[in-house]
C-alpha cells in the first residue's frame, strides 16, 4: 500500500511540473502532426512527378499519426539538385524522400564535382517497378538504326544531364554499335524535350520504357507514326514491343567487342533500380526506415492506387528497400576499368 502511495505521490509531483505531458508526447506516433515533403528531381507533369503525386494521396494513412504527404519539385541536373538536397541539406528524420534518378550514381563513380552524396549511404525505401529503356526517334527521319549510321550528320539526341538514361543510352549504342550521335543536353524536363522533337531541335531520345507506355505524348505519337521504336535495353523484349530488337541482340549481331559489352552490361544492370527510386538521407532512425518502407509497399498495393496505375498503364513490379540497398552497395564499388571506361563513354 506504501508503494502505491508513493507512485501516485510520485506521478502528482510530475504533473505539477508539467513532465506528465512531455512523458506522453514522447508515446504519440513521430509523424503526428508533421508533413512528409517528396522532393521531386523534375518538373510538373513529368513521370517521376506524377508517380509522386499519387504515394502523397495514400501513403500517409500507412503511416501512424497519419501525416500529410507534400510534392516539391526541385528540377535540374538530371535530379541532381534533388539528390543533393535530400542527402545532404534535408533533416536525417525521415520527414524528407526524394524522386531521382536511378543511375545519378554515374556521376559520382566519374568524379563530377556537382555531386554531394554517396550512393550507398542514401536511405532506400523502395521502387514501383524495374524495366528497361526504349531508344526512339522521328519516324521521317529515321525507320531503323542503319538509317542512323548510314546519315551524312549524327542524329541529335536530347537529355537532360550527364547520367541519365538519355544520355547514356545513346552514348552505349556509339559505344557497342558503333552509330555516331550527337548528345544535346541543358534541357529542364522530359516536357522540354517532348516540344524539342517535335519542333525538330532534335531526332531522338531515350526514356524508360513505364515512361514511353504510360503518358502522352507517346501514346499519340505511336498512334500517328510520329516516332519509331529502334531499340530497348532490357535482356528480353517487352511484350509491349515484340519487334523491337534488343541492345544485346544488337550486340551479338554487330559483335561487339568484349570490353564494351561489360561496360553495357554493368550499365543496364542498374534497372534493378528502376526508374523511380524512392531515398531518404542518410542516419534516418531505424525504426523510422522501417515505417516508410512498410507504408510503401502498402501504398503499391491501395486498391486505388492500382485504379491510377492502371488508368495511367503503369507496371507495379516492385522493389523493397532492402533490395535497393544491398544494389547501392553493390554498384558504387566496380572495378578501376569500368570506372575509366566510364569517363571515357560518359565525358562531355
Amino acid at each position: 500500500m506504501r508503494g502505491y502511495v508513493k507512485y501516485c505521490l510520485v506521478l502528482l509531483v510530475l504533473y505539477s511540473f508539467g513532465l506528465g505531458r512531455v512523458v506522453y508526447a514522447q508515446g504519440e506516433p513521430f509523424y503526428k502532426g508533421k508533413t512528409i515533403n517528396i522532393v521531386v528531381g523534375y518538373n510538373p507533369g513529368d513521370a517521376h512527378d506524377l508517380w509522386a503525386r499519387a504515394y502523397a494521396r495514400y501513403m500517409g494513412r500507412y503511416i501512424p499519426g497519419n501525416p500529410n504527404l507534400l510534392v516539391r519539385n526541385m528540377p535540374g541536373g538530371g535530379t541532381m539538385i534533388a539528390a543533393n538536397y535530400v542527402y545532404g541539406v534535408a533533416e536525417a528524420d525521415g520527414t524528407t524522400l526524394g524522386s531521382i534518378f536511378p543511375t545519378l550514381y554515374f556521376a559520382q563513380l566519374t568524379g563530377r564535382k556537382e555531386v554531394k552524396f554517396d550512393w550507398a549511404k542514401f536511405t532506400w525505401i523502395g521502387s514501383p517497378e524495374h524495366n528497361g529503356s526504349v531508344f526512339y526517334a522521328r519516324a521521317d527521319r529515321y525507320k531503323t538504326l542503319d538509317d542512323m549510321r548510314k546519315a551524312a550528320e549524327p542524329a541529335k539526341c536530347s537529355t537532360t544531364a550527364v547520367g541519365t538514361s538519355s544520355h547514356y543510352i545513346p552514348k552505349l549504342i556509339e559505344e557497342t554499335l558503333g552509330i555516331k550521335l550527337t548528345v544535346v543536353t541543358g534541357y529542364p524536363g522530359g516536357a522540354e524535350q517532348d516540344l524539342a522533337l517535335e519542333r525538330g531541335e532534335v531526332q531522338c531520345r531515350a526514356v524508360a520504357s513505364s515512361t514511353f507506355f504510360g503518358r502522352e505524348p507517346y501514346f499519340s505519337w505511336l498512334k500517328k507514326g510520329f516516332v519509331r521504336l529502334l531499340l530497348q535495353t532490357s535482356r528480353k523484349r517487352d511484350a509491349k514491343m515484340p519487334d523491337v530488337p534488343t541492345l544485346f541482340e544488337l550486340m551479338d549481331k554487330e559483335k561487339t567487342p568484349a570490353r564494351s559489352r561489360l561496360l553495357a552490361n554493368v550499365m543496364l544492370d542498374a534497372g534493378g533500380f528502376g526508374p523511380y527510386p524512392i531515398v531518404a538521407a542518410p542516419g534516418v532512425p531505424a525504426e523510422r526506415i522501417k515505417i516508410l518502407r512498410e507504408a510503401y509497399g502498402q501504398t503499391l498495393k491501395t486498391p486505388e492506387f492500382l485504379e491510377e496505375a492502371r488508368k495511367n498503364k503503369w507496371e507495379i513490379k516492385p522493389v523493397g528497400g532492402d533490395e535497393l540497398d544491398a544494389l547501392a552497395k553493390e554498384v558504387a564499388n566496380p572495378s578501376t576499368e569500368v570506372i575509366e571506361r566510364l569517363k571515357s563513354l560518359l565525358g562531355d
